[in-house]
């Protein structure tokens, strides 16, 4: 084990911050310190906190913040921001708009940029995650860009995920093409002393009721024409029934006046519960480890893919060019490179 995680694991902040530089910039010695953290890792709560751009998701994570250094955890900030088209850095830097907890030795703030990955979360979140747990902080809060249509990986790598709408913004019609729905454990209507607030409340209550009945069977006529709720198919009347699931409270919270807050922090206490009590949270952590390890196994695999390339047929940007001028065929060539890897 190396220097650097020794001082990690012994919650050092500097060394933290170094090693997620390495991370984020894709150095070949931050994976020997992953390695070594890894088996101390585990014991963090994770909570994602996603939403629409301009909902309020840093005001309310910097609200967070404070009401688990209330309780005496410790809590760790990934804030992942859009990447600016010259430095490739964090354009946003949400630090900025968490200043209050800046000298606080209990929370640890880390901005990363998405260098174009899609799912709203940099491609070092996960491991910048471990990181934050290997160093010993008990809550850890991950911002993301903000929702489009596929940008939902957050769901896969949280324990609870607060989907954050406000009045006014189309977020029940966005809520329905981006199948939030089906990612939130908790929605957070903020900004709620608003115009429009109850509708959306409303709004979002029948979109789920909605979807409690798309999943219930259909109805059928029995043997005296009443109708009846139809049998799944296969299924016997002494089947167990379906396993307990997860009623998503809406919460209505005014992030910029802390009111709200206090019954949003028990919401991800009682999912917290929820978890434990029906065996679900070993269940994420086996779905957020197959994203992660599937993640790494791409990006080695490409790598790879890029380097034989470059030795056989030149740089990427010469064999793009012939692709270009039509000189070569991108499909035989990329099903060459994978023949090649297969072999």
């Amino acid at each position: 084990m190396s220097s650097l995680s020794k001082k990690v694991l012994e919650g050092d902040v500097r060394s933290a911050s170094r090693l997620m530089r390495n991370i984020d910039d894709g150095a070949e010695s931050a994976t020997q310190d992953l390695r070594a953290l890894f088996p101390k890792t585990g014991r963090a709560y994770i909570i994602g906190i996603t939403g629409s751009p301009g909902a309020g998701k840093s005001t309310l994570t910097d609200r967070l913040i404070a009401a688990f250094r209330k309780q005496g955890k410790k809590v760790g900030v990934i804030a992942v921001d859009p990447t600016s088209p010259f430095t490739g850095g964090a354009i946003l830097g949400d630090r900025i708009r968490m200043q209050d907890h800046a000298t606080d030795p209990g929370v640890f703030i880390r901005s990363l940029a998405t260098r174009g990955n899609l799912g709203g979360l940099s491609r070092a979140t996960g491991d910048c995650i471990r990181v934050m747990d290997a160093m010993g902080q008990d809550v850890i809060l991950v911002e993301t860009v903000g929702v489009g249509q596929d940008e939902i990986d957050i769901a896969q790598m949280a324990h609870t995920t607060l989907v954050v709408t406000v009045p006014g913004m189309g977020d029940d019609i966005q809520a329905i093409k981006a199948g939030i729905l089906e990612v939130a454990d908790v929605f957070v209507v903020n900004k709620a002393d608003l115009d429009g607030a109850d509708r959306t409340v409303r709004e979002l209550r029948m979109m789920l009721e909605l979807r409690h009945a798309v999943k219930a069977p259909p109805m059928d006529h029995d043997a005296h024409h009443r109708m009846v709720r139809a049998k799944a198919e296969g299924r016997h009347e002494e089947t167990a029934p379906a396993p307990q699931e997860w009623e998503p409270p809406i919460l209505k919270v005014v992030a910029a006046k802390d009111q709200g807050v206090d019954a949003l922090v028990k919401a991800v206490e009682d999912h917290q519960a929820f978890l434990d009590k029906t065996g679900q949270r070993k269940e994420k952590e086996r779905a957020r480890a197959a994203m992660q390890f599937v993640a790494l196994l791409r990006e080695r695999l490409l790598r790879s893919a890029l380097e034989r390339l470059e030795r056989e047929r030149g740089r990427l940007d010469e064999v793009a060019g012939r692709i270009a001028d039509r000189q070569a065929d991108p499909y035989a060539l990329a099903e060459e490179l994978a023949s090649q890897l297969r072999e």
